[in-house]
């Protein structure tokens, strides 16, 4: 690539033996093995002895301030989805603030599937969705009236729609049978150990990020839920802060919160099989000090199951990380004293039941001695050795204000270990050429996507000022040009890209263009035009990029 390379901060620890393994060629690739077995997430549902060596072709771009997705020569962009489009006969519309993307294809084609939106906030702009101009509302003086509120809630979620490419373009297929809105006003059912004490909830929001299942279904995430719970006057902030199940293809099926994954502010899911046979998914809790967690099933992993796989995420073991010791604690009453000794007001006891560790996640992590960390966010699985990246996006109190990416390895490369080593794969900052880490993906070659996420009141100003807008960044984890990072994309005024998620021939990479315009100081002076252009009001949706070689 002709470009001046930005070498990241790379140390070999206890990963070295893994890392040396990738350095000629890849060969775990090209023999078909994984030391990881099977992964679900960003592995475009290819086995690993079918996938070819992906090598992206590209001119990196220089950091820009333009009002527009921004990409190398050679390639392009077709807008699919922005907030209010039709994507049902019945006129359901498509939600606000898209983020995660997931792309499931119908009868394995590459051009024709489903994708999944999420749909995280609203924020400065509620006022195009419900009309209440929060940039001068008092919190503590909630005005908005019934209709604004149902307005809020739909807006918010996660939209199933059918997506098409023809005559080499990509394109919503508007009255599609798929369609689907699962909102802040959709019935949900609980599982696990907390359905004891919430059997059934109205709604999902703040959904981040997410993830995608070994039998084809949406793990979503609930993220900061704290705000629309209290704007939209809800009674009960503990029926939100979970992970939502949902079935794109089947439109009447009832989704479901997996009490036994948590409840946090949750970023995403990365499942894997570990060499036990066992189901793990790691989460992130996207908060300044809070905590970097896994899930372990009771039950194995059976193909034959198919959709009946889904009971393995409502028995099994939460795990959080102490990356001092390099350890990961159960957050098991039956067995963990510190949870069963500790003692809330009163001198009574802080959790009476498992459904009290799971709902008050984070007082059980601080209980049992986990590591506070700089805002985990997303967290995925290499499709190649089966080490653990994470993303921590910053956190200005310990003068971490660029962040950087965590490399785990667990114990025997077995992810239903209690036992790793890690290192600081990456570090953000003006040698690196970019800030913030967010969004994590990987292609089949292993090659690390990175999208950032520089708050909108920081873009391009102060220390933030040489990075321009939020970006999308190439980085090998391999090879000669492992750790160097190459700017693929750049996002319109205000908004940062989400959600990467390729085709399964890698030809088209979706991503999502959230909050486009938000660091506005009025609704009359717009900062941004995106997607339309002149003096449209600006909009956040789903792109398809392609100009990948097949």
């Amino acid at each position: 690539m002709d470009v001046n390379r930005r070498q990241f901060l790379t140390y070999l620890g206890a990963g070295t033996a893994a890392l040396v393994s990738l350095t000629t060629g890849i060969p775990a690739l090209a023999s078909g093995e994984s030391i990881s077995g099977k992964t679900a997430d960003h592995l475009f549902g290819l086995d690993t002895a079918k996938r070819k060596k992906f090598t992206p072709k590209f001119h990196p771009i220089k950091p820009t301030n333009k009002d527009d997705v921004v990409l190398p020569d050679g390639f392009r962009y077709d807008v699919i989805a922005v907030y209010g489009d039709k994507i049902n006969a019945a006129g359901d519309t498509f939600g606000f603030n898209a983020d995660f993307t997931c792309f499931l294809p119908i009868e394995g084609k590459n051009d024709h599937g489903l994708l999944w939106v999420n749909h995280e906030y609203l924020g400065e702009l509620e006022y195009y969705v419900t009309g209440y101009d929060n940039l001068n509302a008092d919190p503590k003086n909630n005005q908005r009236t019934a209709e604004q509120i149902r307005n809020y809630l739909y807006a918010l979620g996660g939209s199933v729609i059918e997506v098409k490419k023809e005559n080499g373009r990509w394109q919503l297929v508007s009255n599609s049978p798929y369609g689907r809105r699962v909102t802040g006003l959709t019935k949900h059912v609980m599982t696990g150990p907390a359905a004891s004490v919430i059997k059934e909830v109205t709604g999902t929001f703040a959904n981040c990020s997410g993830g995608v299942t070994m039998w084809n279904t949406i793990l979503s995430c609930e993220e900061n839920f704290q705000s629309v719970v209290e704007e939209c006057k809800l009674p009960d902030e503990t029926h939100y802060g979970w992970v939502i199940e949902v079935d794109p293809f089947d439109p009447k099926s009832t989704p479901k919160k997996h009490t036994a994954l948590g409840r946090f502010s949750h970023e995403n899911t990365a499942m894997v099989i570990a060499s036990t046979g066992q189901l793990v998914v790691y989460m992130g809790d996207d908060a300044n000090d809070q905590y970097v967690y896994k899930y372990v099933s009771k039950g194995k992993y059976d193909p034959k199951a198919g959709k009946g796989n889904s009971k393995l995420l409502e028995e099994g073991t939460l795990y959080v990380a102490n990356f001092g010791k390099g350890q990961w604690i159960a957050l098991d009453l039956a067995t963990n004293e510190a949870l069963q000794k500790a003692v809330g007001k009163e001198n009574k006891p802080l959790f009476q039941s498992q459904a009290d560790v799971l709902i008050n996640c984070r007082e059980a992590a601080k209980t049992v001695g986990a590591t506070p960390m700089d805002r985990p966010e997303d967290v995925e699985v290499h499709p190649i050795d089966g080490s653990i990246f994470i993303s921590m996006t910053n956190n200005a109190k310990h003068g971490n204000f660029y962040g950087h990416i965590v490399r785990l390895f667990e114990r025997d490369n077995n992810h239903a270990a209690e036992e790793f080593s890690f290192e600081i794969f990456a570090t953000g900052g003006p040698q690196s050429g970019f800030a913030a880490p967010d969004n994590l993906a990987f292609d089949s070659a292993g090659n690390l996507w990175v999208v950032t996420d520089i708050s909108s009141a920081s873009m391009n100003s102060g220390i933030y000022k040489t990075f321009g807008n939020n970006g999308v960044f190439y980085i090998p984890t391999s090879g000669s040009n492992k750790g160097e990072a190459y700017q693929f994309a750049s996002a319109p005024v205000g908004a940062e890209m989400t959600g990467p998620w390729f085709t399964p021939d890698e030809t088209t990479l979706f991503l999502s263009v959230q909050h486009p315009g938000e660091n506005l100081k009025a609704y009359d002076q717009p900062t941004s035009h995106w997607p339309k252009g002149g003096n449209a009001v600006a909009l956040p949706g789903v792109i398809a990029i392609t100009g990948f070689q097949a």
